[in-house]
């Protein structure tokens, strides 16, 4: 084995053991920490320096994708101004291995003269910035991965680590759900592959539905004209979904029929129409087309006093538009 490959090996592995080295540090504060982030009335407050800064950053960000408004404080600008962002009903999460960093003195004086709750998350249990907060949460490791133990490596991975065990715990807890991730997520893949089939669904007057006593010339006018194409379902006269007609299926029918145009919907539809439920994930629509070699589905709402009745209709190409793939 290279001495590169080495040291990346050796790496991974004391990194891997510092977070494995946080678990049976998990006890009551922790516990209190996720009760503190879930009764705060206010913001939570990330604040940290240097590499503990830009953890701190990343936590904050998880915090408030995840349901938990958060923002992140340079301690440095804190004392030039931004202390003005701390309110009373706010929530301040600090992070400093050592906790004895000089930028966070102005903010922790701060805090404590307004009596604003703190968490700690820090190496060392009688630093400065663990004797003022409220809550310590551990992250100390055995050593660094960095060859000359100097470089944050272990700790820092740690440090995230805990920010990420806060963050689902307090998700679970707060019982955020996918469609909640969707809604904060709009854009990027994340976000599309949480959309609901009723966010990307056409509905309206002009969706292809006729009923079962629609003559052959309607019909091929309203699969022509109507904004989806090429398909159109059949409903019987309390609106409820009976069929559906592909182009397929008029083709079909014109080739075995010398008189096409004097029949009706009835006798071209097919019985067994392929549709979906409006709360389903748009990728799932995505899945049944490809399974069943169809560009459209009809929606239905299944939780509705008329589940039988269609809401709308999902197409291939608006999915594809929606990058849910």
């Amino acid at each position: 084995m290279s001495k590169i490959l080495q040291i990346a090996k050796e790496t991974l592995q004391i990194e891997a053991e510092s977070i494995l080295g946080l678990i049976p540090k998990l006890n009551g504060e922790f516990e209190r920490a996720v009760h503190e982030i879930l009764n705060c009335k206010g913001k939570v407050i990330l604040t940290g320096i240097g590499k503990s800064g830009q953890v701190a950053r990343k936590i904050s960000s998880t915090l408030s994708s995840t349901g938990t408004p958060s923002i992140f404080l340079h301690p440095a600008e804190s004392s030039h101004g931004d202390l003005g962002v701390i309110s009373k009903n706010d929530l301040v999460i600090a992070l400093s291995y050592g906790g004895e960093t000089a930028e966070l003195g102005s903010l922790l004086n701060f805090i404590s003269r307004n009596g604003v709750s703190l968490i700690a998350l820090t190496g060392k249990s009688g630093s400065t910035l663990a004797q003022t907060a409220n809550i310590v949460l551990d992250v100390s490791v055995e050593k660094e991965a960095c060859p000359l133990r100097l470089a944050p490596t272990s700790s820092s991975t740690a440090t995230l680590a805990m920010g990420d065990a806060l963050a689902m715990a307090v998700l679970e807890s707060r019982g955020f759900k996918s469609e909640n991730f969707a809604e904060l997520h709009p854009s990027g893949s994340l976000g599309a592959k949480l959309m609901r089939v009723k966010d990307i669904m056409q509905t309206g007057d002009a969706l292809p539905f006729v009923t079962k006593d629609t003559s052959m010339k309607a019909l091929l006018t309203t699969m022509t004209h109507q904004s989806v194409r090429g398909a159109a379902g059949v409903l019987d006269h309390d609106g409820q979904l009976i069929g559906v007609i592909t182009d397929g299926d008029i083709r079909r029918f014109l080739e075995k029929n010398q008189d096409p145009f004097s029949s009706t919907a009835a006798n071209l539809m097919s019985h067994s129409p392929k549709t979906i439920d409006a709360s389903e994930l748009a990728e799932r629509a995505l899945f049944l087309m490809e399974q069943f070699r169809t560009q459209m589905l009809i929606v239905l709402d299944k939780n509705s006093a008329a589940p039988l009745k269609p809401v709308g209709m999902i197409i291939y190409q608006d999915l594809l538009r929606a990058k849910i793939r």
